[in-house]
């Protein structure tokens, strides 16, 4: 479970989260979803531990740790670029094993195991510089689960993703779900969020607006889609 209470983050004269407070329960999947700017990214980067709030806490599990132990609960994925282009991809997933502490032969199961469960077979072994958007995706998704973290955060995911790649994050994080973890991610996509969230964190302006599964926010807005709904309710932002 992940829980945030009260957070505040400013940048100079700009607040970018405002008294943000939320849970995102184990077994479920719970969404970000916000026009750009409402603070999604910089609440993801306070979860993670790579931005540091101004005031309010952050608990991942039991531990409200911004040091090493909350890096090792949480499987991270806010930058698709991030590979190392001399690196293959089953290379470039057994470094970042290598940082969590995992070595040997545990290490290269655990490295195979993810080739076949995100489908790297065709380039596994290739390096990663020309890989496409979807084959970094997918790398990167191995680096974040190659120590089995119980909380996986996802920043924009389906961004410049074709439909099969889509489809197959979609199946991949139902599938975490379904093992009990928790999984973590901001859109501004809709329909992506209707289709896949069983939480979902509506956000402006660095707050709350509402949380809830998609029926209870349009039964909320008195809508019948998540579109009227996210319009009705974060008109009462402007």
């Amino acid at each position: 479970m992940i829980e945030i209470q009260q957070l505040h983050k400013r940048f100079g004269d700009v607040t970018a989260v405002n008294g943000l407070s939320f849970t995102a329960p184990d077994a479920a999947i719970t969404g970000l979803l916000g026009a750009n700017g409402a603070g999604k990214t910089t609440t993801l980067g306070m979860i993670t531990g790579l931005l540091a709030p101004d005031s309010g806490t952050v608990s991942i599990g039991r531990s409200t740790s911004n040091g090493r132990d909350r890096r090792s609960l949480i499987g991270a994925l806010l930058d698709h670029q991030g590979l190392y282009p001399r690196l293959t991809a089953r290379e470039n997933i057994a470094y970042f094993g290598e940082l969590q502490g995992l070595s040997g032969p545990a290490l290269g199961r655990r490295v195979t195991e993810l080739v076949s469960a995100l489908g790297l077979e065709a380039f596994a072994d290739r390096r990663a510089e020309g890989f496409s958007r979807g084959e970094r995706l997918k790398v990167a998704l191995g680096r974040a689960l190659v120590h089995a973290p119980q909380h996986l955060v996802l920043d924009e995911p389906t961004s410049g993703l074709d439909v099969a790649s889509v489809h197959s994050l979609r199946a991949l994080l139902r599938r975490l779900r379904d093992e009990g973890r928790c999984v973590v991610f901001s859109s501004h996509v809709l329909d992506y969020v209707a289709a896949l969230c069983d939480i979902v964190v509506i956000m402006a302006k660095g707050r709350l607006v509402a949380r809830g599964s998609v029926e209870a926010l349009c039964t909320q807005a008195g809508a019948t889609t998540l579109e009227d709904a996210f319009m009705t309710l974060t008109s009462r932002e402007a």
